[in-house]
């Protein structure tokens, strides 16, 4: 990040400072500057201004001594703090520490002269992202955002982590409730916004597809007059939602008459082989759903100068993601490590790569399967739906987890139509515990669940029993 004075960054945040801490912005000298943010005492650097903010677990504002004890120059608070260590320190005072951080982080990209691509969509989000941050960077200082930074905490970290001298910063917009994506994308002012698809994700926020579709468009909201909306044309919702709104759209997808197709797909469970342009393009990525991730990532370098055959080249290369469709090999068991999260897209998306490795091999399928979070009334409906693709997929042992891992089973019993092996558990830790009861030597192990799974665990557990 580059300098503020404590002054400019008062200006920017409408902040003010607490007088009875006796600090003087005229007297402060060097520590009037600062070059950096945090909102974690534990990582807080010299020079960095300490926002304050309450989270679920902790609180930020019990933690201001702290940061100023580890260098801090300013903490942006957005309540009364006290203690006689904090004596001279210099407090700003604010409403909403939050709605600063992100104040500070537009007007920090107003200033800067990089570039800004924002992904949004229900799912594909972080791999559309690693991918077009691999491509970029065969040609541009790039900076991304670290793991999944995709919220009114992370998106505005995310830009005040990047250096003045990067050209070009590719972040993730993430939503569980209406107008979020509006306000993220107001911090962002993109040049390039993504949505990669539209799926029932987060159904607790939003109802229905439809209002998905809209508040996944708003990301447009944030555009200049030569930003570049970027869509998935293969989904209808989207491209009304786009056409009721007004904006100017660029397609990807499979379908004739889009501006960025993939034609003559072929996969081997593993990876993937199509045709852009003419061009072969090989994908070390399981899954069709990366094909389409891939797709959209085109679509943005194409739009900043890379050629295919670059582009091509790039992904040849992409590393594995991690807990994305990650393949492990853990002893003589090949294991699918996607538990970031969950939604019935991404799972569906998980049991076709699962069903390919299976056919291709001839070896056992083993899905370790948890909740679906956020999905308000429709769960138990479609945790039921789940259990019929499960069966559907020819999945031969199911280890479901959970609250809903009875429905899932139960669905998944009575549409097999074979041998299929149930068992249930209420969490993470007591499926851990007992697998080494049922997984087996070379058996391909799918582990998928939302985050509130903590399906991890399970990989750690398989790791410990082929130590």
């Amino acid at each position: 990040m580059k300098e503020f004075s404590i002054t400019s960054l008062m200006r920017i945040i409408g902040a003010e400072v607490l007088p009875q801490t006796g600090w003087a912005a005229e007297s402060a000298g060097d520590n009037a500057v600062v070059t950096g943010v945090s909102i974690d005492s534990r990582t807080v650097k010299p020079g960095d201004c300490f926002f304050a903010i309450k989270g679920e677990k902790f609180d930020g504002h019990d933690y201001v001594a702290d940061a100023f004890a580890k260098g801090a120059v300013c903490a942006v608070i957005g309540k009364t703090v006290g203690g006689e260590t904090l004596a001279g320190k210099c407090l700003l005072r604010v409403a909403d520490t939050v709605r600063a951080l992100g104040d500070f982080a537009a007007e920090y990209r107003r200033q800067a002269g990089f570039k800004v691509v924002a992904i949004t969509g229900s799912a594909g989000k972080t791999t559309t992202r690693q991918i077009t941050a691999h491509a970029l960077s065969r040609r541009f200082r790039v900076h991304q955002s670290p793991n999944s930074f995709n919220n009114s905490i992370g998106v505005p970290l995310t830009l005040l982590g990047a250096d003045p001298r990067d050209e070009i910063v590719v972040g993730e917009l993430g939503s569980n409730h209406p107008g979020e994506i509006a306000n993220l994308t107001r911090i962002t002012q993109p040049d390039i916004a993504v949505v990669t698809n539209v799926h029932p994700a987060h159904l607790e926020g939003f109802g229905n597809l439809e209002a998905i579709a809209r508040e996944k468009t708003s990301i447009s909201e944030g555009l200049g007059p030569d930003g570049v909306l970027i869509i998935n044309g293969d989904f209808e919702q989207l491209v009304d939602a786009c056409r009721a709104k007004g904006v100017d759209v660029l397609a990807f997808g499979k379908s004739d008459g889009l501006d960025y197709r993939a034609t003559d797909i072929t996969s081997d469970g593993l990876s993937s082989r199509f045709m852009i342009d003419q061009t072969e393009v090989t994908l070390p990525l399981a899954g069709p759903g990366n094909v389409e991730n891939t797709l959209a990532a085109w679509a943005v370098c194409s739009q900043l100068g890379l050629k295919i055959k670059e582009f091509a080249e790039a992904v040849r290369t992409l590393p594995p993601i991690s807990m994305r469709a990650e393949v492990l090999q853990i002893g003589a068991i090949t294991v699918l490590n996607d538990c970031y999260n969950a939604n019935p897209a991404s799972m569906n998306n998980a049991l076709d790569i699962l069903q390919s490795l299976q056919a291709n091999t001839g070896r056992r399928s083993v899905f370790i399967c948890g909740d679906m979070a956020e999905l308000g009334a429709d769960a138990e409906s479609l945790h039921r739906r789940l259990g019929e693709s499960i069966s559907r997929a020819n999945v031969e042992l199911l280890i479901a987890v959970g609250e809903f891992a009875e429905v899932t089973a139960g669905a998944a019993r009575k549409s097999a139509n074979r041998d299929l092996h149930v068992k249930c558990f209420k969490d993470a830790r007591s499926a851990g515990n007992n697998l080494h009861e049922f997984v087996k030597e070379y058996d391909i192990v799918l582990v998928k669940g939302s985050r509130c799974a903590r399906l991890e665990t399970a990989v750690e557990k398989l790791k410990e029993l082929c130590a």
